[in-house]
């Protein structure tokens, strides 16, 4: 608890094994075999599967959670196999990307949702790519209150979850998914504007319910871009 509490779990030593009698590989199979499957612990896993809003993934904020990730790595850390703290519920996609990443440093270290607060400020901002299709380009730009640590730790979580390209993708559907009803409002004089402030009353209403989402960057983005507004939606 010191250590999350103080981001210094990278400064927590690995072990072979638990106090010199449950292996490694031991307690995996203790972790899969029984604490995921047992009658007797399943009600515990799933409790801990439901620790994030909506079924949401907590590290990619928008993967469904299918399982529990071991932040500190089970292979590295098996003393933690089933230590709650260390069990994050977890899409299958991120619990795949982060693999055994072993932080080694305070700024390798990914962002823990149990401890660190980071969507109290904004730090997700979208760029729009002129093509055909238009495309949105996705960054972390922290504000200046951030320290150094915490900024190096959002761009790790960023790069090591492959948030970039996920966030990308997913803008592309929406691009397209809004077409139509862009072409209709550029039927008349003056639409730019329209399609402007429909974009940002969009933003706004996303960064109610989540400052950081990737709606919210796409909109806000796309409402920035003289070229979307005026054409740009309407590249295929």
């Amino acid at each position: 608890m010191e250590n999350g509490e103080g981001a210094t779990l990278h400064a927590i030593a690995g072990t072979q094994d638990v106090g010199g009698h449950v292996t490694g590989n031991e307690m995996e199979r203790v972790y899969n075999g029984t604490f995921v499957k047992s009658s007797l612990t399943r009600d515990t896993y799933a409790k801990l599967k439901k620790a994030c809003v909506n079924d949401i993934c907590p590290l990619c904020g928008q993967g469904t959670v299918h399982q529990l990730d071991h932040y500190l790595p089970i292979t590295s850390f098996p003393v933690f196999g089933v230590t709650a703290i260390n069990l994050v519920p977890t899409c299958s996609d991120c619990n795949k990307y982060k693999l055994v990443h072993v932080p080694t440093t305070v700024a390798e270290q990914t962002i823990h949702p149990y401890f660190d607060a980071v969507d109290d400020e904004r730090w997700l901002f979208g760029e729009v790519v002129n093509g055909a299709p238009a495309a949105v380009r996705f960054s972390v730009a922290p504000p200046a209150s951030w320290d150094e640590v915490k900024v190096e730790r959002m761009r790790t979580h960023f790069r090591i979850y492959r948030l970039g390209a996920l966030y990308a993708t997913h803008a592309a559907v929406e691009i397209v998914n809004m077409r139509y009803a862009l072409r209709k409002m550029a039927a008349t004089a003056g639409f730019e504007q329209r399609i402007r402030q429909n974009l940002r009353g969009r933003a706004e209403s996303c960064a109610a319910v989540y400052e950081n989402s990737w709606q919210r960057a796409t909109f806000e983005a796309l409402a920035d871009s003289e070229w979307f507004c005026a054409s740009g939606f309407d590249e295929t």
